[in-house]
């Protein structure tokens, strides 16, 4: 028999023991995972810009879908393989706001895995230029670096607003793939918000520190502090607004904070029967 999804409540407490656990790995499997994220969000992009520089003289529209319908193997594989991605794990002030985690624990599990994933982005971006994959001034040369010169021309609000819009969508599709109970369904719970925010133009944290990297490691003129300053930093602080906060506080205050006052209240009632 078919297992059925789980419901926005369920996922929301399933959510909550998920943060438990991510709390209480330790530092070296945090790293370790979190460089396994980076370079599978990695391959993600690196699909994403082989599949569009193919593509970059016929349509513009059609470009843009086919890399995003590449990129969600990247959550994918972090989802079902078993990783830790920055973004997603976001979603651990769920856990923090149910008091089931301390603050302490939340911000050792986002520095160590943000570093893990940085580390794993910057070693695939070098492996695949020393791979021999990018010739000089060939397409797929042009739009990597053509990519990187772009999300480093943003100002600090555009990339602040554009990564709040990318992570409310990520943690959504973590939030869909944690309901859904087979493989199938946890691969088209990653694919079609994956897809829509990459198809849309958003930013995301851990996809920029290999995209960036890369057209860095290409030729790209800028310092590691330009690209910090002008997109890590901004995109990073605006993936925290969408993916920490605005998700996580409301499906607490609707789907957490109810069942908590119906507990009291059967409680309340049976001390008063017995």
């Amino acid at each position: 028999m078919q297992k059925r999804m789980l419901t926005p409540s369920e996922i929301a407490q399933a959510t909550i023991n998920a943060g438990i656990k991510k709390a209480n790995l330790s530092a070296l499997q945090m790293i370790l995972l979190g460089i396994f994220a980076g370079i599978f969000i990695g391959f993600g992009a690196q699909a994403d810009i082989t599949v569009m520089q193919t593509l970059k003289n016929v349509d513009i529209g059609l470009m843009k879908f086919m890399g995003a319908a590449v990129f969600p193997v990247g959550l994918m594989l972090v989802v079902m393989a078993g990783a830790e991605l920055f973004t997603g794990n976001n979603l651990m002030t769920l856990a923090l706001m149910d008091k089931k985690i301390t603050l302490n624990q939340m911000l050792k599990n986002w520095f160590f895995v943000y570093l893990g994933n940085f580390i794993g982005s910057i070693l695939l971006a070098a492996v695949v230029v020393k791979s021999g994959l990018y010739k000089i001034d060939t397409p797929a040369t042009q739009l990597a670096t053509k990519i990187a010169a772009g999300k480093i021309g943003l100002t600090f609000n555009q990339a602040f607003l554009r990564a709040i819009l990318c992570n409310i969508i990520v943690v959504l599709a973590v939030w869909l793939a944690t309901g859904a109970q087979d493989v199938i369904s946890k691969i088209f719970a990653c694919w079609f918000p994956i897809m829509m925010f990459v198809l849309s133009g958003y930013e995301h944290s851990v996809a920029n520190m290999y995209f960036i990297s890369l057209g860095k490691f290409l030729g790209l003129e800028t310092t590691w502090g330009q690209i910090w300053a002008k997109n890590l930093i901004p995109v990073t602080l605006g993936n925290i607004v969408g993916g920490a906060v605005i998700v996580p506080i409301v499906y607490y205050l609707v789907y957490i904070v109810p069942a908590k006052e119906n507990i009291d209240l059967e409680r309340n009632i049976k001390s008063n029967l017995f």
